[in-house]
């Protein structure tokens, strides 16, 4: 099992857009107990496809990986992300059948990065629960903004906001709401 992470890791983590990603996700299909996720960030064009837990335990390089996708792409500083919030992530995927990529929207926020977008957004929270890693905005192209919302606030693992104009839902762990 350990050599098969291995290989995964090693060939997954995708920045050029000529490898494809459903030929890697059948090489990348869960073991069970393992979780897997395919993410795509839209302001930089990385794509990644990594297990990122199995046997029980996070898997540390993975999680570099994830945080590195994740990063504030204004600035390119990368953070840690709340490893409850990828649980979140593989359970509203799980929750629609979803074994495409999700499109993120806005990860880690830097309190630089969060600055600004406050200052010239009324949609955007002073102390921004991405400046800790605990939030994440997502689209799954392909499936209904609205199933996602639902899908999201079903699992009650912390707040989901609806922004269909931008159409993306914001997840983070915080305390349970709705907006």
């Amino acid at each position: 099992m350990m050599q098969r992470r291995a290989f995964l890791k090693s060939s997954l983590l995708l920045a050029a857009p000529t490898l494809s990603i459903p030929a890697l996700a059948k090489s990348a299909s869960a073991i069970p107990g393992e979780r897997i996720l395919r993410l795509y960030n839209t302001h930089t064009g990385e794509k990644l496809s990594s297990v990122f837990w199995a046997e029980g335990q996070f898997i540390p390089d993975a999680l570099k990986d994830i945080n590195k996708v994740l990063r504030d792409h204004r600035n390119n500083q990368v953070a840690e992300m709340d490893p409850q919030l990828l649980l979140l992530l593989d359970q509203v995927n799980d929750k629609l059948g979803n074994g495409k990529e999700l499109h993120i929207i806005s990860g880690y926020r830097s309190p630089e990065s969060n600055a600004k977008l406050h200052a010239n957004s009324n949609g955007v929270a002073k102390r921004s629960m991405h400046m800790d890693g605990k939030a994440i905005d997502i689209r799954l192209p392909g499936k209904d903004l609205q199933m996602l919302h639902k899908a999201a606030m079903s699992l009650k693992g912390g707040g989901v906001g609806y922004y269909p104009d931008s159409r993306f839902v914001h997840m983070d762990t915080g305390r349970v709401r709705y907006w």
